[in-house]
């Protein structure tokens, strides 16, 4: 018996349940397999331009910023334009994926594209989808999307496709069960900057991740 058998039998008998038999296992195979839908607000049920508007107005309300370009190619000097407003110390880091994706030199930016280390200030990456019914940015692990990257740097840039914004949670959700590669080892959601108000009900940017969010929202 492994650790996972060994952790899972704990729990069947602190559940007071034996083996699940075939018949169970079928029916939670079915369930994973097709999920039931659960009630979906309708306030994001609207155009994709719609979503799109919606997605900016509640992401500015949970203090990120956003910016829209035309373009891929418009991206790097976005990206410019919004560090040197914030003079961050160097140490811009980016993700894998966006390598080759435009011309960063261009802009005047030189990242290192690998995971987020402790020299690093400011990172860049994609998203995979963006909800529009709270703002939500959807990041996948991967080996050219790597999770540090979204939590060390004090600065974290966010590259999101229009056409990429969702309304609600389940559409995304659908669109990660859909991936050919199967479901990634981690999705994280990120709303806003880390915050907290554990200390006198104050709110603190910063407190368990990066203290601006700023994302581009790529139209083209």
């Amino acid at each position: 018996m492994n650790d996972r058998d060994r952790v899972l039998s704990t729990i069947r008998r602190a559940l007071g349940r034996g083996e699940a038999s075939a018949e169970r296992l079928r029916g939670v195979r079915e369930r994973l397999a097709r999920p039931p839908a659960n009630p979906v607000p309708a306030r994001a049920q609207v155009s994709p331009d719609r979503q799109v508007e919606m997605f900016a107005a509640m992401a500015a309300e949970v203090a990120s910023t956003v910016v829209r370009v035309p373009t891929p190619a418009d991206v790097p000097a976005a990206v410019a334009s919004y560090l040197v407003q914030h003079e961050p110390p160097p140490g811009l880091v980016a993700a894998p994926a966006l390598e080759g994706a435009c011309d960063w030199a261009a802009a005047g930016l030189a990242p290192r594209f690998a995971n987020a280390g402790p020299e690093d200030q400011a990172a860049v990456v994609p998203a995979f989808a963006g909800v529009a019914e709270t703002g939500t940015l959807v990041l996948l692990s991967a080996p050219d999307t790597p999770t540090g990257l979204n939590f060390l740097p004090d600065t974290h840039v966010v590259v999101l496709a229009a056409r990429d914004i969702v309304g609600t949670y389940e559409e995304a959700w659908r669109r990660i069960r859909a991936l050919p590669t199967g479901m990634p080892r981690t999705v994280n959601m990120v709303t806003g900057p880390s915050r907290t108000g554990d200390i006198e009900q104050t709110i603190q940017l910063g407190a368990h991740g990066p203290r601006r969010l700023h994302i581009v929202i790529v139209d083209g």
